[in-house]
């Protein structure tokens, strides 16, 4: 892979989507980070947590001044997605954008933010997101929140950009062999290195369904997954369409005999 950690997937002058790839060192998990910028607003998008900060921010400073961040969007709660919040809310003055049934939960990454004088702030700077997902303004633009529940998370949004028509799909999608720096051009052979992550950590093909029913319709050239390569085009995009729709998975696939108390550990003296 390349070692250049981000690239631009698109920028019209004004408006722009800047990805930032193999920023994890050691046995972390790589994931992809992202940033939308439009005038001197700026947005982030999954950033991760403390394996990522620092080489994030150090990034971040080639493009935008991080007092310009607006928000920073979390698509789920996993330790990859938004662990980093704590920093985010002591060194910026952005607002945290995450699903209303994580909004309880989120104060535990948080201390220094939920004592004493800062509680306050601290929920003051939450956007809880309904169910429905809504739009927020990014200068002159607008970021939509798209439902993607149980996908793998029982609250988890995607993030779409209406201007350069990239929908950020969070762990839908994913590979962990593709480059991000590449979109994919074998569909069948990168169909089966998902096959296996997305049987199990997706909930069920009903649920794949209605996601599939939902963006089938809407103006995407490009969907960009938290790990792994974009798939870019039409024609990719509704191959990709038309594999999910007919996978079996999470509790499609499940067993009875996996639900069973395990054998008693062997005692040594």
């Amino acid at each position: 892979m390349s070692k250049t950690t981000s690239y631009v997937l698109f920028d019209n002058g004004v408006h722009k989507c800047i990805v930032f790839t193999s920023l994890v060192q050691g046995e972390g998990i790589q994931a992809n980070q992202f940033l939308i910028i439009n005038g001197a607003e700026d947005a982030i998008i999954d950033p991760g947590g403390d394996l990522t900060y620092t080489p994030l921010t150090m990034e971040l400073f080639k493009y935008i001044r991080l007092e310009n961040i607006k928000y920073v969007f979390g698509s789920h709660q996993d330790p990859d997605i938004i662990t980093s919040m704590p920093r985010w809310l002591m060194h910026t003055k952005a607002q945290i954008v995450a699903s209303k049934l994580w909004a309880r939960f989120l104060p535990h990454l948080n201390s220094a933010f939920t004592s004493n004088k800062m509680e306050g702030e601290w929920f003051d700077r939450l956007i809880e997101l309904p169910d429905e997902g809504m739009s927020l303004r990014l200068g002159n633009s607008e970021l939509y929140s798209i439902p993607a529940h149980f996908l793998h998370s029982v609250g988890n949004f995607q993030f779409y950009d209406s201007i350069s028509k990239v929908l950020f799909s969070g762990d839908l999608g994913a590979s962990i062999v593709g480059n991000p720096e590449e979109p994919v051009k074998n569909m069948q052979a990168h169909l089966a290195s998902m096959r296996g992550f997305h049987q199990r950590y997706m909930c069920s093909n009903k649920i794949l369904r209605y996601w599939v029913d939902m963006v089938k319709d809407m103006d995407i050239e490009m969907i960009v997954p938290q790990h792994g390569a974009p798939f870019v085009g039409r024609e990719t995009i509704d191959q990709f369409l038309d594999w999910l729709w007919d996978l079996p998975c999470g509790v499609d696939l499940m067993e009875k005999r996996v639900f069973r108390c395990p054998e008693p550990a062997l005692m040594y003296g």
